[in-house]
């Protein structure tokens, strides 16, 4: 079972959190049962809490999984004047772990949600006890990168006739593409929506580019250098973040740790599940408590 929870994020927004285990049956004095660690998912730039299905059922044996539609995402409001800074997203992601009562809460991010998550845990050491950062640069990637984005998302066919034809574009005719990727199509699916004149994608185009542009430009070393708690980082080989700026990260983090999975890339958790597990579950093993 999926359980939605609303939380209260930074200015008011109501963002969508999904309990993806069952709470713990009551004991005989009525109290509620040990429920695990709790883990926070945060997806990346355009994702939803949705796309971390298969790895919390995975953790939901030991962890107790919520993910969070951030703001802009999913079910989680898009308010139209923002804010879609850095500021906002953080002080979203404490709000969760707090009204979520995951404290101290492992932090599990892809891409812009990892940069949050490891944003958070240099802010407020005492809510986060490990954290695990996928396929994330923390040097900056600067204007042409933005720019490249704009154009991209000028180039989509909106709407889609079919969520095969989105499944398709993003897989396989999306000219940004060297090779046939379909777990990149399977993701592009699920953030797809039915309007009256066929599929369109749940967030505004225009506000992901100005989410993105709060962060693009910058260098995120010194929010690195600040976490206190063990970390992990996940790099695919065909992914964004390359080796040397993955083993700089982790030289960084007081407490880091490297893997790298092979045949995947910047989506790794979709296109290699097994794989992805098999770097998470040794280093939650490490990094939890028995």
């Amino acid at each position: 079972m999926v359980r939605r929870i609303d939380v209260t994020g930074a200015g008011g927004v109501r963002l969508a959190a999904w309990e993806f285990t069952d709470p713990p049956k009551a004991g005989r004095g009525g109290e509620e049962g040990e429920r695990g660690p709790g883990v926070l998912l945060l997806h990346g730039l355009m994702g939803r809490a949705s796309h971390w299905a298969e790895t919390a059922r995975w953790l939901g044996s030991r962890c107790r999984p919520v993910g969070l539609d951030q703001r802009g995402h999913g079910r989680s409001d898009k308010p139209q004047d923002g804010p879609y800074d850095r500021e906002a997203y953080i002080t979203d992601g404490i709000a969760a772990i707090e009204q979520l009562g995951l404290a101290p809460a492992v932090l599990i991010g892809h891409s812009m949600g990892a940069l949050t998550a490891w944003q958070v845990a240099a802010r407020r050491p005492d809510l986060v006890s490990a954290l695990v950062i996928c396929d994330m640069r923390a040097s900056a990637l600067g204007a042409a990168s933005q720019q490249e984005w704009a154009d991209w998302f000028r180039s989509w066919p909106v709407p889609f006739a079919t969520l095969a034809d989105v499944r398709k574009w993003f897989g396989e005719d999306d000219p940004t593409l060297e090779r046939s990727k379909p777990a990149r199509g399977e993701f592009f699916a699920e953030i797809m929506a039915e309007r009256a004149d066929g599929w369109r994608p749940v967030f505004s185009r225009h506000q992901m580019l100005t989410a993105r542009e709060t962060w693009v430009h910058d260098a995120h070393w010194e929010d690195l250098a600040l976490v206190q708690c063990p970390t992990l980082v996940v790099r695919g080989l065909d992914g964004e973040l390359g080796r040397a700026e993955a083993q700089e990260m982790v030289r960084v983090l007081p407490y880091g740790a490297y893997a790298e999975v092979p045949d995947a890339g910047h989506w790794l958790p979709w296109e290699a599940p097994a794989e992805w597990r098999g770097v998470l579950g040794p280093f939650l093993d490490s990094a939890l408590p028995t």
